[in-house]
């Protein structure tokens, strides 16, 4: 083959692949002073929310009770910077891909600062809550030895750090950038929980690898999975065209005091009742009781 031939070829793919109609929906159209959101800083936003709420486990572990305030001050005032950069980076985007979109983005650059430092404004109660759940993986594992093991080696205390990051930001509106802070941890730690769940205090999740909670999945107080559950939806609606319908409920309640064990499949809007136990590889499409255990069955000659 020539070098003639060479080019030729190339340029035949150039334009194919700069025809409009083949990237119609996968085409990102820059526009100056409209930044898209940055997963280097959205890994910068995540460390330093994490140093914010558990101080000397992560980022500087040099701090002390004589320079805590120093240390979370700075942290403060840096990821204030980075996250109203991003939010306004998500706003932009939110804007772009909505039906009513215009030229002007200026509500983005005004509505920004005000995100970020409300999302600030709720890091105290974070920490309180992900305190709950570090206890609730210490005391529910006989392999723990200390809190500071929990925060700094197991993978759910990533994963749900970075699913109450992202839920506070999605309560206060900001687009896309709560899913590339879940999708961060289900790529660090196998663990997928979407942003839009709502989960409550002392949650825990054992081992965690394959672990999936849907967008509006429901999870009550002291409830427990482990490794390889999934939190599903059923079936999808469709629409006249088709197509699923967005936003309807289609992921399980599990009630207070509900454990649900490895690679167990609760799919559809069924309710798992306080106190539950749903035991291993079971596949459940049904509501469950309250205070009930169900298991696999056994076959007869066993």
């Amino acid at each position: 083959m020539t070098t003639f031939n060479y080019t030729n070829i190339l340029t035949q793919a150039v334009d194919e692949l700069s025809e409009s109609q083949s990237y119609k929906g996968l085409f990102h159209q820059h526009k100056d002073g409209d930044p898209l959101p940055s997963a280097k800083s959205l890994y910068k936003i995540v460390e330093l929310a994490r140093a914010i709420i558990f101080p000397g486990y992560f980022g500087n572990s040099t701090v002390n009770s004589h320079t805590i305030n120093y240390h979370i001050g700075v942290n403060v005032e840096t990821l204030f910077g980075l996250l109203t950069e991003q939010i306004l980076a998500g706003l932009c985007f939110g804007q772009e891909n909505s039906k009513n979109a215009t030229d002007d983005n200026e509500p983005c650059r005004e509505t920004a600062s005000l995100l970020a430092a409300r999302f600030i404004s709720k890091l105290p109660e974070l920490r309180r809550i992900l305190a709950t759940d570090v206890e609730a993986a210490y005391y529910g594992d006989p392999a723990a030895t200390c809190f500071g093991e929990i925060i700094s080696c197991y993978p759910a205390i990533r994963a749900i750090s970075n699913y109450r990051i992202a839920h506070e930001l999605l309560i206060l509106g900001v687009p896309l950038i709560p899913r590339f802070i879940t999708e961060m941890a289900h790529s660090e730690t196998g663990i997928d929980i979407h942003p839009g769940a709502q989960i409550g205090h002392h949650f825990t999740i054992d081992h965690g690898t394959g672990v999936v909670i849907g967008a509006t999945s429901i999870i009550g107080n002291n409830v427990k999975l482990y490794q390889g559950v999934t939190l599903g939806a059923k079936s999808f609606p469709l629409d006249n065209n088709g197509n699923p319908i967005k936003g309807i409920p289609r992921h399980p309640i599990l009630e207070d005091d509900v454990i649900v064990y490895s690679n167990a499949t609760i799919l559809g809007r069924v309710t798992i009742g306080k106190g539950a136990t749903v035991g291993g590889n079971i596949w459940v499409t049904e509501n469950v009781p309250a205070g009930s255990r169900i298991v696999q069955r056994k076959n007869k000659d066993e």
